[in-house]
């Protein structure tokens, strides 16, 4: 894996992460009936690979 791959992967998880924070965040609609998709933990685990990646990438810059 390269710089660009990982800084790509980063960005990825980073934009994941913020509409399913978003998307988390929204009212419940009761008529619309249950959320299907658990996106708080979704959230969760695309900031987490954005913070890997991150690393990674950071480690992969400094070339350690």
């Amino acid at each position: 894996m390269d710089i660009r791959t990982a800084l790509s992967v980063a960005g990825v998880c980073a934009m994941v992460g913020v509409l399913a924070g978003w998307r988390g965040a929204r009212p419940p609609n009761p008529m619309k009936g249950p959320r299907m998709v658990p996106w708080r933990f979704v959230m969760v685990l695309a900031a987490t690979g954005a913070l890997l990646f991150g690393i990674t990438a950071a480690h992969m810059a400094l070339g350690r």
